[in-house]
């Protein structure tokens, strides 16, 4: 007679707890239950959206299925899809452009719950005369024709900003690099001066790459300045599962990329393991995991298809629970119609993305 088994923790898991009939005999079609939101949200619950480039997939997503998300910058009435998208209008929440470390994230919600003055971070004077903004150098294609005017757009952004921490039940951050670039008294970039706008000066500008306990302090700062502007929001953090186009740390790209991932990684399963009111969304995983075999990506490694992009999706909406009474009525409906048409003009065309614009200091 076969010996019975020892009844151990192990005994009564669901098939998805083990490897080979959760991830190797499901394949990656039939991955079930990645992720179940720890919250029950409103049925018409609204999404704010900002991080790096992966992010803007999730605020397409989000207009596609006519769901709340929220854009508290609007374009100015009657500005063509193109030219909106062009300014970075409709990409994410705001205008921020891509913010890609947790260091930038925190100075943003800063600003917007009036704890740094929105003059204070700097602004960079190209070589012909323009005005770029630190905190979003491609936030307008030709620079700024004067400090006023980027000081005047920057005003705007803020204000977007904090509209849309306020308007939201979600607020989504997809964390991008732990590299960095920073001022001399520490005032992080979007990128490196040089790059992108500005000039850059080795006795002024420090290269960073920030660990986990930095990672961490800025988030849990961000949480406190988010929860100051709306007690009852929600933070989901994800992992851009897209590599960096480039690394300054010395390393080779293929092991500063595995480096990166692999910190915001820990970083941001623990916070949500510690706080509530925050989750983390398995995107990176989805993307980059051994089922794929790197299928999700374009030739170049790097881009994500369209068709992971789905795939991620699809995991999203199923693992929402929207069951909770409406909260924002009418509100909802008319943000769903303003980005109606916009969405449809701009759903397919290429991500804003600032940091593979250095792929263009590659010599090879």
């Amino acid at each position: 007679m076969p010996k019975p088994r020892t009844q151990t923790p192990y005994s009564d898991l669901p098939p998805q707890a083990f490897w080979r009939t959760g991830v190797a005999e499901a394949g990656v079609y039939g991955l079930r239950d990645l992720w179940s939101s720890p919250w029950t949200l409103p049925s018409d619950a609204r999404f704010a959206t900002f991080g790096s480039c992966f992010a803007q997939h999730i605020s397409r997503a989000l207009k596609e299925r006519r769901m709340g998300w929220v854009n508290g910058e609007p374009a100015p009435f009657g500005t063509p899809a193109d030219l909106a998208q062009k300014f970075n209008y409709g990409v994410f929440s705001a205008r921020t452009a891509n913010v890609y470390t947790a260091a930038q994230l925190r100075l943003l919600l800063r600003m917007a719950a009036g704890k740094t003055l929105i003059e204070e971070p700097e602004l960079w004077a190209n070589p012909d005369g323009r005005i770029r903004d630190s905190l979003r150098p491609s936030i307008e294609p030709d620079g700024f024709a004067s400090r006023e005017e980027a000081l005047l757009s920057r005003q705007a952004m803020v204000r977007g900003l904090r509209r849309a921490v306020m308007a939201s039940d979600v607020f989504v951050f997809t964390l991008g690099l732990t590299e960095g670039w920073q001022s001399a008294d520490g005032q992080p970039y979007a990128a490196c001066p040089g790059t992108q706008g500005g000039v850059f000066d080795p006795a002024q500008h420090r290269f960073v790459n920030y660990r986990t306990a930095a990672i961490r302090e800025a988030l849990d700062n961000s949480l406190a300045l988010l929860q100051m502007m709306n007690p009852a929001i929600h933070l989901l953090l994800t992992v851009s599962p897209v590599p960096l186009t480039a690394t300054a740390s010395g390393a080779h790209v293929l092991v500063a990329t595995m480096r990166s991932k692999s910190v915001l990684r820990a970083v941001a399963g623990e916070m949500a393991e510690d706080e509530p009111s925050v989750d983390y969304f398995p995107s990176y995983e989805i993307i980059s995991g051994a089922p794929t075999r790197a299928a999700f990506f374009e030739p170049n490694l790097r881009s994500v298809v369209p068709q992971g992009v789905e795939v991620v999706m699809g995991h999203f909406f199923r693992g929402l629970h929207l069951a909770g009474p409406a909260r924002h009525g009418a509100e909802a409906e008319v943000d769903v119609a303003r980005n109606r048409a916009i969405d449809d003009d701009i759903r397919h065309e290429a991500l804003l993305c600032e940091e593979a614009a250095l792929e263009a200091y590659n010599a090879a």
